[in-house]
Formats: C-alpha cells, sequence, structure tokens
C-alpha cells in the first residue's frame, strides 16, 4: 500500500518535503481511512475500543 499510494504517487522535492508527504499518507492510513478487516473503522479506533 505504502508503496502503492505514497510513494509511486508523489514527487519529493527535499528530504523535508518527503518526510512530510509520508507523515501525512501515514496519518490518513492509521487515523481516517476505513480498513474492512477491522470493520470498516480506521485502526485507531480499533486500538483505543470505540
Amino acid at each position: 500500500k505504502f508503496r502503492a499510494e505514497c510513494l509511486n504517487t508523489h514527487w519529493f522535492l527535499s528530504l523535508d518535503d518527503a518526510r512530510e508527504k509520508m507523515e501525512e499518507w501515514r496519518r490518513d492510513y492509521n487515523e481516517v481511512r476505513p480498513h474492512s478487516a477491522i470493520g470498516n473503522r480506521p485502526p485507531i479506533t480499533a486500538l483505543s475500543g470505540t
């Protein structure tokens, strides 16, 4: 997922730019996007038990 959705779709202008874009992707993936394997909830909600 990470390669296909982040690395292969962004141009990085600097190391700081790469870090920012990767962190944005990671937060979206773990805190916003639903995952079918855990009941269409974001992983962060599965960890917190809500």
